[in-house]
């Protein structure tokens, strides 16, 4: 089998083995320039492997740009290696352009030497990532150069940030329909309660224990909606987390499974925000009530 791979290379250890925080990686080794066996070793993105639809055992051969001066001109160089794994990060833009190599059988492939193009670390806290590149710019200096995960990803992180904020909106309006429905609700209980209501008022009931009684009625029809919202929001996310029995096509959205992480600080805003909304609809429809006539609504009710 023949493939030319067009596709980011990253350099294992001298171990040869590759080691991935919630990567998964099929059972191999990466062999190096130097070991006793004719092809040296290489991991493919599993999205990559398909592609070229190579599998674990198949041949591919890799071309750098950097070749060896002939009388011709410069001339490409071209290496077979030997499939020896397949890894998925659940990442799409990963599993579709990145293959592993030995970093020795990289430096001789890219004829560098003992040297290395690129040096990744991984940091503690990510969120820290962009002072950690910052700091490491200025102690290095001029001709080195650091990129870290937020700048590699702006472009996703932007649309992200723009699907968040259309979420919102959407889930402002669901929330404002339910508050007009609770609204519309206390005012045909008010037509509907008028001669109660005149009872009540000339039995001695004010206008403030009238708008009590609608107020408390509509803020608990509120409360029961979005405990039930509460429970089944948080019990969708818990299922979706451990079980991730939604598919989306990666070459669109990154990811191949809809990830999940539940903030409860904004549980909770989006609990209170939902119960103020519900609180505010049963305000008119009380007043309203409050400010029946008895006598007119004894008299037309």
């Amino acid at each position: 089998m023949l493939a030319i791979l067009n596709a980011e290379l990253h350099t294992c250890g001298p171990a040869g083995t590759i080691r991935g925080g919630g990567v998964l990686i099929e059972k191999g080794k990466v062999a190096q320039v130097g070991d006793d066996v004719r092809v040296p070793g290489i991991i493919l993105g599993q999205e990559l492997a398909a592609k070229l639809g190579a599998s674990k055992g198949a041949v591919v051969y890799l071309i750098s740009p950097r070749g060896m001066m002939s009388p011709i001109g410069h001339m490409p160089t071209m290496k077979r290696f030997e499939v020896t794994g397949v890894f998925e990060s659940g990442f799409y833009e990963y599993d579709a352009s990145l293959a592993y190599i030995h970093i020795q059988t990289a430096q001789d492939l890219l004829k560098i030497g003992n040297a290395a193009t690129g040096i990744g670390l991984r940091i503690k806290n990510i969120y820290a990532a962009d002072q950690v590149s910052s700091q490491i710019s200025e102690t290095l200096g001029y001709p080195f150069w650091t990129t870290d995960w937020m700048q590699m990803n702006r472009n996703f992180f932007s649309a992200l940030k723009l699907e968040k904020k259309a979420m919102f909106i959407i889930l402002t309006l669901i929330i404002l329909v339910a508050a007009f429905n609770i609204a519309s609700t206390l005012i045909m209980m008010v037509m509907g309660k008028t001669r109660d209501i005149a009872i009540l008022k000339a039995m001695g009931a004010t206008h403030r224990s009238i708008r009590k009684i609608f107020v408390f009625k509509g803020t608990v029809i509120g409360a029961i909606g979005t405990a039930l919202g509460t429970v089944l929001g948080i019990g969708g996310c818990i299922l979706l987390k451990h079980y991730k029995f939604i598919e989306l096509p990666g070459d669109v959205y990154y990811f191949t499974t809809l990830p999940v992480e539940l903030e409860w600080l904004d549980v909770l805003i989006i609990i209170a925000a939902a119960m103020a909304i519900c609180f505010l609809s049963t305000i008119y429809p009380a007043y309203k009530a409050s400010q029946l006539n008895p006598v007119e609504a004894l008299r037309y009710g």
